[in-house]
């Protein structure tokens, strides 16, 4: 699916961006659209909108791939993780997933999507085909980021939900879709993204004529 850049951007700078895009939301945004042709050339735009949502979300709005708290590096984001834990901030966690393993490596939050815990990086590695056990650090690169939002959001790999169950046909459930990735957090927020983008993605498809075979004419 064709999509006019410009109009499409002058309508998201608006609609989700406040008013002003800065170069690095552009570039994200871009990656991210880019990547969903790739992968899915001709793809449900409700899809595309509610992955770009996603992302908008899970980075704070800077369409940038980021590491669990919004640290700057690993080391800050330990520190950040293990002071929250601590203060029994974050009652769900049994183990402090975030800390150094034998090999060095942490399993904190990282990319479009907060990918945790090391079954998690084996299990987008294979999908993916990109080795993240050998280097969970990559998951931070805007490409790599890319593949495991939407190879992760189609497939279901997040939390057995995929945007399937929730944009097939003439169906569509832009609240209920934030199952995907966490329950119903923020739900109704983030759908109101995805309906933001999805407009903008319908006002800027380019629609080329079918052009007929000249034995048809």
């Amino acid at each position: 699916m064709a999509y006019d850049e410009a109009r499409f951007f002058a309508s998201v700078r608006i609609s989700i961006f406040g008013g002003r895009l800065r170069a690095a939301q552009l570039a994200g945004t871009k990656t991210v659209l880019a990547g969903f042709e790739k992968a899915l050339p001709g793809g449900d735009p409700r899809w595309l909108a509610y992955m770009l949502a996603t992302a908008f979300h899970e980075t704070a709005a800077t369409m940038q791939p980021v590491r669990e708290t919004l640290a700057a590096s690993d080391a800050e984001a330990i520190v950040r993780l293990d002071r929250a834990f601590a203060a029994g901030r974050l009652p769900m966690v049994r183990k402090p997933y975030w800390r150094l393993d034998a090999e060095g490596k942490s399993w904190l939050g990282r990319g479009f999507v907060q990918l945790t815990h090391r079954r998690n990086y084996e299990a987008m590695s294979a999908l993916t085909g990109i080795d993240l056990v050998k280097r969970p650090e990559r998951a931070m690169e805007a490409e790599v980021a890319t593949a495991i939002l939407i190879h992760g959001m189609v497939a279901g790999s997040f939390t057995g939900r995929s945007l399937a169950d929730f944009f097939s046909g003439e169906d569509e459930d832009w609240d209920g879709a934030r199952a995907i990735i966490n329950g119903s957090d923020r739900a109704r927020l983030i759908g109101s993204y995805g309906r933001a983008f999805h407009r903008a993605l319908v006002t800027a498809r380019i629609v080329t004529a079918r052009i007929e075979p000249a034995s048809a004419r």
